[in-house]
């Protein structure tokens, strides 16, 4: 959902960034009260250890595809594909075991996709509509595809409802974790910015307005008010190793907060579900993404994948045990695709209280 920046190819990506007892006693003792169950409480947050990395498998049978997001069961993902006699990435659904693959939609070009909270319905971005359209390029922020409008519909791609009309780019799209708001990224003349509607397209409220900077791959917080996300100088647009920023945001627009401050690329920001810590992908010399996780309160941070090929786009399960990323480890040499994997990150005590 997402991060600005869509990868169709590896390589496309690269040039962009090149983003839970009476017995008989006087006085008797009084009865015990029954015994109430005290509520789980939330495991003790344990960091990985350094230099290594959690358990990952890739997802069978899948193909190529990137930027998946858990069901709010868990059991499954969204996301964008291009499976045998796809032209471009479409949207699917998947079970973590890669079985029950499912296309969602079958016209334009597809990118960013979610889950509603209830697990009714679903949320995603299409070209569908605007075939006529100039097509784009859902990699590059100066030539973002133009009428990718955002659409719901039923688990299975039925039911489509438009929610948007208005040849723009309209993606990045996420739902806040009470069902009350849409999240996502408009373009208007070169501008990115955040907005918010509600589920049937009413209400739009723009978020962010800032000229110079370039915003993007949002997410609420479990308290669904705060917004996580990332962003770059318009003036840094388009370079190789383009830098970015992680930032939260109040959803009236209030309380602006950088997060990141070292130089370099920060993008791809997906809030755990304590509240408390963020995955993130990073940029190591010359240009190795890899991901991180950093504790929103204190700034610490903690490498997760050790892995010269490319891993991005993490997002976590509901219940903080899973963390699904994109990765080229698994390309064959000289291929440049992206493969969905998991990371088993339990151990790390990330789930909600």
């Amino acid at each position: 959902m997402k991060d600005s920046i869509k990868t169709t190819l590896l390589g496309s990506l690269i040039c962009l960034l090149a983003l839970a007892g009476c017995g008989g006693d006087p006085v008797a003792e009084a009865p015990a009260a029954p015994a109430t169950e005290e509520p789980e409480a939330r495991a003790a947050f344990r960091p990985p250890a350094e230099g290594t990395e959690l358990p990952v498998k890739r997802v069978p049978n899948l193909g190529e595809a990137a930027e998946a997001y858990f069901s709010p069961d868990g059991a499954s993902l969204i996301g964008n594909a291009k499976l045998e006699g796809d032209e471009h990435h479409q949207v699917y659904t998947w079970n973590l075991d890669g079985t029950d693959i499912r296309r969602i939609n079958d016209t334009g070009a597809d990118a960013c996709s979610y889950y509603f909270p209830d697990q009714q319905r679903l949320i995603w971005t299409s070209t569908r509509d605007h075939l006529d359209l100039h097509a784009g390029n859902y990699s590059d922020p100066e030539d973002y595809p133009q009428g990718s409008e955002l659409y719901t519909s039923e688990l299975d791609g039925s039911d489509v409802v438009r929610l948007t009309d208005n040849e723009l780019y309209e993606a990045e799209v996420s739902i806040s974790p009470d069902g009350q708001w849409i999240l996502f990224t408009r373009q208007i003349e070169g501008r990115l910015d955040l907005w918010r509607m509600r589920p049937d397209g009413s209400d739009e409220v723009q978020v962010t307005d800032t000229p110079e900077l370039q915003e993007g791959g949002s997410f609420y917080l479990p308290d669904s008010e705060t917004i996580l996300y990332r962003a770059w100088k318009i003036s840094d647009q388009g370079q190789r190793g383009m830098p970015m920023t992680v930032f939260t945001i109040k959803h009236d627009g209030t309380d602006l907060r950088q997060i990141t401050h070292e130089d370099g690329t920060n993008w791809a920001p997906h809030p755990a579900p304590d509240g408390k810590h963020f995955a993130f992908v990073k940029m190591l010399p010359p240009h190795n993404f890899e991901i991180y996780l950093m504790n929103l309160e204190t700034g610490e941070q903690w490498r997760l994948t050790h892995n010269d090929a490319f891993d991005g786009f993490p997002a976590f399960s509901p219940d903080g045990k899973t963390l699904a990323f994109a990765s080229s480890r698994d390309a064959a040499p000289g291929e440049r695709k992206l493969f969905v994997h998991t990371m088993d990150v339990s151990s790390l005590g990330l789930g909600a209280g």
